[in-house]
């Protein structure tokens, strides 16, 4: 699970969008899975999945009907479809649900059900853009565990967030600034960069108000910081 962190405007959907080939770099190579995503972008497609800052669902259309036009998009067979519907709708906790229009779910439950039709053709890599911007606490920390699950079935996840618990969680991290990675590696390293003699244990929180601050004297006034702190409801400390 690899996290990664940037004040708003620092280019984090930018680079979502090139590395998974919606968007053609303006110079240098970029490549997934072992894919030069500018010479074969459409080669990755079915490979890996997309979650958005906002959920790409129709809300016009049933609960069912979206994880039908999905399977649709990834060219799922039959049998293949009907499998991976089944497991999307308990993973969601949506069976029972099938006809309900997605405009009538909550924020939580269109998370989910973003989550399924993202992760229905069962993708090697997914990229997660501020998954759970919006949401309660609650249907955060349930997001989170179906995270969990995901990356236990040996899917990899590239997630973008706020909430300094959430980054804590991963198992490395980047901290991007203008365009430009500024830090990187796992949480306790990307801490510990911040170190001083007078804060020899930053929180991570410490850490990326530290170092943005350190890219430039117009940083926090300029990059838009934004931190997030846990409130008690975010998934244990591994860091």
């Amino acid at each position: 699970m690899f996290g990664f962190l940037g004040p708003n405007g620092s280019g984090k959907t930018t680079t979502i969008r090139m590395l998974t080939g919606t968007l053609l770099p303006t110079a240098g190579t970029i490549e997934v899975l072992g894919t030069d995503v500018a010479k074969a972008a459409a080669s990755i497609q079915p490979r890996i999945g997309y979650l958005s800052q906002k959920f790409s669902l129709f809300e016009d259309m049933t609960v069912d009907e979206n994880l039908r036009f999905y399977g649709g998009v990834y060219g799922l067979d039959a049998a293949t479809f009907a499998e991976r519907r089944a497991y999307v709708l308990d993973m969601a906790g949506l069976i029972g649900r099938e006809g309900e229009l997605t405009a009538n779910l909550s924020t939580g439950w269109k998370q989910r059900l973003a989550l399924g039709t993202a992760t229905i053709h069962s993708p090697e890599l997914l990229f997660l853009d501020e998954p759970t911007s919006g949401v309660d606490p609650v249907a955060r920390r349930r997001f989170w565990d179906l995270l969990y699950d995901l990356a236990g079935r040996g899917v990899t996840l590239f997630v973008t967030t706020h909430y300094m618990d959430e980054a804590t969680n991963c198992s490395r991290l980047a901290l991007m600034y203008r365009g430009r990675i500024v830090a990187d590696g796992t949480p306790r390293e990307v801490r510990l960069s911040a170190a001083t003699a007078s804060r020899p244990d930053p929180t991570l929180e410490d850490a990326f108000v530290a170092l943005i601050g350190e890219s430039g004297p117009d940083a926090s006034a300029a990059g838009g910081v934004q931190v997030v702190r846990g409130r008690g409801d975010g998934v244990p400390d591994l860091g």
